[in-house]
């Protein structure tokens, strides 16, 4: 695989997340972990006839499945960071894996779901010992893969500057980055979040199996273990559409984040008198975002002006300043 370098000096697109290469090396670690209890959990499941800890293994099996888009995603965007096919880097390549993982969820979901609702009109025999045994291993696995992928989202920005201004009938441009260092635990790395949350519905699936055959051995209810099944399905769905949500905002240019952006430019740019007549604001990477931001002033200044005004939104990786000449509101 071809790994590119930028093409001019001073000006990149490199917008993924500080601690990219840290969280893809994490994710394979948890597919090792996540991969071989996988196995266990269904061959016990079949074994000892329990629903839950089948559900379990074969949710680590499709999880294992999403964390894999998860890590070959991050490969993929580091490998390329610096391809020019790609105009804004392949910062979002991350949020595009965590929408397909959260789909996936939403699929795993429904699928216990319907299983659950199956096994409460057919019954079967469960082997409780030996079943609450595997799933008590494979609720210590899932929980050291959380911690592996536990993650305060900080963010530290490797940004570099450039600038180039031209005067053409009143009309300046600039096209630049921000040399700035982005305030931990502003960015959000939704695809170690979706890797994270597969790990958590594993946890889920695992403490609700466990719950469900200790009800089963002490008091009889078998009918617990496809009811937990139902209830870890409801969770799981609702942590996928969370997810689904997020990353579809970032992928249409939408996330709740660039609104805030949106609003600190505006008040860095009023005490100028100017008029910003276009603002268009975007997530291009995990804490990195651009901006082209028009104005109209009536005596308008160099944009690099309007530029060092901005330089204090940490966030702000890309940004393109336009000024013309005109009579501001």
């Amino acid at each position: 695989m071809t790994t590119y370098s930028p093409q001019t000096p001073g000006h990149d697109h490199f917008f993924l997340g500080g601690d990219h290469q840290r969280n893809e090396r994490k994710v394979w670690l948890v597919i090792v972990l996540t991969a071989g209890m996988m196995v266990v959990e269904i061959v016990a499941g079949t074994v000892y006839g329990s629903m839950a800890l089948v559900a379990d293994g074969w949710h680590m099996s499709t999880h294992a499945g999403a964390m894999l888009i998860a890590a070959l995603a991050y490969r993929f965007a580091r490998r390329h960071v610096g391809n020019p096919r790609f105009t804004f880097g392949t910062g979002k390549l991350g949020d595009l894996a965590g929408f397909a993982s959260a789909v996936l969820l939403a699929l795993i979901a429904l699928l216990i779901g319907w299983e659950s609702l199956v096994r409460l009109t057919q019954p079967i025999h469960i082997d409780f010992e030996q079943a609450i045994a595997v799933a008590i291993v494979g609720l210590i696995v899932n929980l050291v893969c959380a911690w592996l992928l536990k993650d305060n989202h900080s963010h530290h920005g490797h940004h570099h500057h450039h600038h180039h201004g031209h005067d053409h009938h009143d009309h300046d441009h600039d096209d630049s980055h921000h040399d700035a260092h982005h305030e931990p635990g502003k960015a959000r790395d939704n695809n170690l979040r979706a890797a994270y949350l597969h790990v958590m519905a594993d946890a889920l699936t695992s403490v609700l199996a466990i719950v469900a055959l200790l009800l089963g051995r002490s008091y009889g209810w078998t009918w617990a273990d496809p009811v937990m099944g139902v209830v870890g399905a409801l969770v799981i769905a609702r942590w996928s559409w969370g997810l689904i949500r997020d990353t579809g905002s970032v992928l249409l240019d939408a996330a709740a984040e660039g609104e805030e952006v949106r609003e600190e430019i505006r008040e860095a740019i009023a005490p100028t008198g100017s008029q910003v007549t276009d603002l268009h604001v975007w997530q291009v990477g995990p804490g990195h975002f651009a901006a082209i931001v028009s104005l109209m002033a009536r005596e308008p200044r160099e944009p690099a002006h309007y530029k060092a005004l901005l330089a204090h939104i940490h966030e702000l990786a890309h940004v393109t300043v336009e000024v013309e000449r005109g009579a501001a509101a």
